[in-house]
């Protein structure tokens, strides 16, 4: 898998972390949720940043907040109990599909 992905899949896990300790936090309400919310956010934008030198800026951006929406949906229901209807899961399943044509048909990211 080259270098550019394995920075991105990397962003994306650490942004997914971020968020959920954003949830976990009670609005910055607890100490150690929200350290971890600034930590993993900052870990995450450095690694897209560090991103930036492989895959063009709009398809990083579009695969790293497509991914996140995925996984912190999945978290919720799993983690927080929040749950999806039918609408939202095939909307999702439309951004993950929209993934799926960048990265097998577009010129424009890193293969």
């Amino acid at each position: 898998m080259p270098k550019g992905y394995l920075l991105l899949i990397a962003a994306v896990m650490t942004e997914t972390i971020g968020t959920s300790a954003l949830q976990a936090s009670h609005q910055f309400s607890r100490l150690w949720p929200s350290v971890t919310v600034v930590i993993a956010y900052a870990i995450s934008f450095y690694l897209m940043g560090l991103t930036l030198e492989y895959i063009p800026v709009g398809i990083t951006y579009a695969i790293w907040s497509g991914f996140g929406i995925v996984f912190i949906a999945i978290i919720g229901y799993l983690v927080f109990n929040q749950k999806l209807d039918l609408p939202a899961v095939v909307g999702m399943g439309f951004i993950v599909l929209g993934i799926l044509i960048i990265h097998l048909f577009s010129k424009t990211g890193a293969h």
